[in-house]
């Protein structure tokens, strides 16, 4: 498989840390968010959202979408497993992985920053706005997941893991006050500590810089 990927970019990240534990073995695929590779038309034949992650299938098969993606790995790969098997607590947490995948995330991302500057805001009202949502769909967040285990919602990593981790990169980078989140951090840590995580990690990816 080649995995499509930005070193900064925590959809990326997310996909990245699925694949190494589930043991996959994988191609990564740099692509240039800054310099504006994805909007090359190379690029985005493979994905017309021009983003990343894409994950190219040993089959020429393209997916796209992190969650997709990890949905698709989940089925094809149960082992080990990303989800619980009772639905509902499936779906508890899926909606806490949302809450980072889909209310935070979409109004951080690169592109949504770079239309705010370009209505004239400033770096500093760009990184409070983003560390305003961030810090909301972390409220929420914390709120959803379980008290006392280990990681979000047992004893091993799970989807809600593998968003909260990438999202609280960019929470550091930007500089949000994560006093308020201390289970977040622990888990965090937890993660970190793990090999899957620790590859996964932005500074780790051939083309950090």
């Amino acid at each position: 498989m080649k995995l499509y990927t930005y070193w900064r970019s925590t959809t990326s990240y997310r996909v990245r840390i699925a694949l190494n534990l589930k043991g996959i073995g994988y191609e990564l695929v740099p692509v240039n968010l800054v310099a504006g590779e994805q909007s090359a038309p190379d690029y985005t034949s493979l994905n017309p959202g021009q983003g990343v992650p894409a994950l190219v299938l040993d089959d020429g098969s393209v997916l796209t979408q992190s969650m997709a993606i990890l949905d698709w790995l989940e089925e094809t790969h149960p082992s080990p497993a990303l989800l619980p098997e009772d639905a509902l607590e499936r779906a508890q947490v899926r909606a806490a992985a949302l809450v980072i995948a889909t209310d935070i995330h979409p109004v951080n991302n690169l592109r949504v920053v770079a239309k705010l500057k370009s209505m004239g805001h400033s770096q500093e009202e760009a990184v409070a706005w983003m560390n305003d949502w961030m810090a909301r769909g972390f409220a929420a967040f914390s709120k959803m997941i379980r008290a006392e285990t280990s990681f979000c919602f047992g004893e091993t990593p799970g989807l809600a893991d593998l968003c909260l981790v990438p999202q609280l990169y960019n929470a550091h980078r930007w500089g949000l006050d994560l006093s308020s989140f201390a289970r977040l951090t622990e888990i965090e840590a937890r993660c970190l500590a793990l090999p899957a995580f620790e590859t996964a990690r932005p500074e780790n990816q051939p083309d950090a810089g």
